[in-house]
């Protein structure tokens, strides 16, 4: 791999144990993947988090979460001083939610523990975004800007809506690029790599944010890995819908970058998103494939009666929490369902300020931020049966946490929280 003098000098030692740690790891990741050379970067969204039970042993063990940000940021045995972040840094969504522990059904040990986790995180100088959609929070990288992003639902947001540059990094690589404000030049930091490779024509625009899930969660099974492009959208979706349907897309296959012929910033045209190539595979989505990918996110629920609705995967926006709470105002949340809705911490305040969360509660529900159920891997005692308006979390869900899902629309879901039985149906 070619170095500039001061990347040489970083890996050299010059400026430091922990960058030499980290410039040795970005060499070997970027050499592994065939990258000739590191690029610029000045935005980062990983995570420096040690709250989990395995890393709270480990810092109590091992010396604190100097320790843990040296053997699983730097992949360094050797604990080494962890200095400022060199740039921009958010923190990605993490594990638990301080506010509302009890709810969660956390431990005051842990939340102890993940208190003493964010101090350090702050101490590094990353700002504790802890979302899964940092670009709600005012980190909206421009077009072409190379950044470092976890998390596949921010990183398919970033590359297709936004038009930056960034690969789905790592704990490790984030942590190196937020220490030397450098990545490996590979993927999709790269214009060639960035052209669409397969067409999906749409027989009608999809409608409800449940219906872009659905798009989502069928391109995703169809493309996997690769880049779709998709034509036959007239009306513009908005920001929600567009988080709905690349979380949904990023779930079901491993799509990291999209384009919308008309819509996203690299697909002005249709010859614009395939580099004035052919598409090598075209698909045709309308009812038949709306209606199986409804299935097969339904496919673990058998029962009617609805435990647990939850809402906020990809976080909610503040208009999403409008729109629940329109729903929810002067109604009353079933005796056996509980609901969550999750959101980023800085919207929770504004939720607050705006009387939204007052409604909610007053219906029975909790507004809560930082983490999601999948990520916490939190739910309501003795939940068998989740109602989710996420074609994420209802992928997501069923393996990880041993319960059924049921995917519809918001208002399907509201309509189970209040009702304690679903009775969405595809029309």
């Amino acid at each position: 791999m070619k170095l500039t003098d001061h990347e040489q000098k970083m890996l050299d030692g010059t400026h430091g144990q922990a960058k030499q740690k980290a410039m040795d790891l970005l060499v070997r990741y970027g050499e592994a993947l065939g990258a000739e050379r590191l690029v610029d970067t000045r935005n980062v969204c990983g995570t420096a988090g040690g709250s989990t039970p395995f890393l709270r042993d480990f810092a109590a063990k091992f010396g604190g979460y100097d320790a843990v940000f040296s053997e699983f940021n730097l992949d360094s045995s050797e604990t080494v001083e962890n200095p400022r972040a060199e740039v921009f840094t958010c923190q990605v969504i993490q594990g638990l939610d301080c506010d509302h522990w009890q709810v969660l059904g956390a431990t005051p040990q842990a939340v102890a523990h993940h208190k003493e986790s964010e101090r350090h995180e702050a101490e590094l100088g990353i700002q504790l975004t802890n979302t899964c959609a940092p670009y709600l929070l005012g980190n909206v990288p421009v077009k072409g800007e190379h950044c470092a992003w976890m998390e596949s639902s921010a990183v398919i947001y970033c590359n297709s809506v936004l038009g930056a540059r960034t690969n789905t990094e790592g704990r490790e690589s984030t942590g190196a690029a937020m220490l030397t404000g450098k990545i490996p030049y590979w993927g999709y930091h790269i214009e060639e790599n960035r052209r669409g490779t397969h067409l999906v024509e749409l027989a009608s625009d999809p409608g409800d944010i449940m219906d872009w899930g659905l798009l989502g969660y069928y391109l995703g099974d169809v493309v996997q890995d690769e880049i779709p492009v998709v034509t036959g959208v007239h009306a513009a979706p908005t920001l929600p819908k567009l988080k709905h349907f690349g979380a949904a897309a990023a779930s079901s296959g491993g799509v990291e970058l999209y384009h919308i012929v008309g819509t996203t910033p690299e697909a002005s045209t249709l010859d614009q998103a395939f580099g004035g190539r052919s598409p090598r595979e075209r698909f045709v989505y309308g009812p038949a494939e709306r209606r199986a990918a409804y299935e097969k996110l339904n496919s673990t629920a058998r029962g009617a009666d609805v435990d647990y609705v939850m809402l906020g995967c990809p976080h909610y926006t503040i208009d999403q929490i409008w729109e629940a709470c329109c729903l929810l105002e002067g109604k009353r949340i079933h005796e056996n369902t509980s609901l969550w809705i999750f959101t980023p911490r800085a919207i929770r305040e504004l939720a607050d300020k705006n009387g939204f969360t007052d409604i909610i509660r007053a219906a029975g529900g909790w507004l809560m931020s930082d983490t999601c159920s999948a990520v916490g891997q939190h739910l309501p005692k003795g939940c068998k049966v989740v109602a989710t308006d996420s074609a994420k979390q209802a992928h997501y869900l069923p393996p990880i946490m041993g319960v059924q899902a049921r995917f519809g629309s918001t208002r399907d879901c509201i309509e189970a929280a209040i009702r304690g039985r679903w009775e969405g149906a595809l029309t």
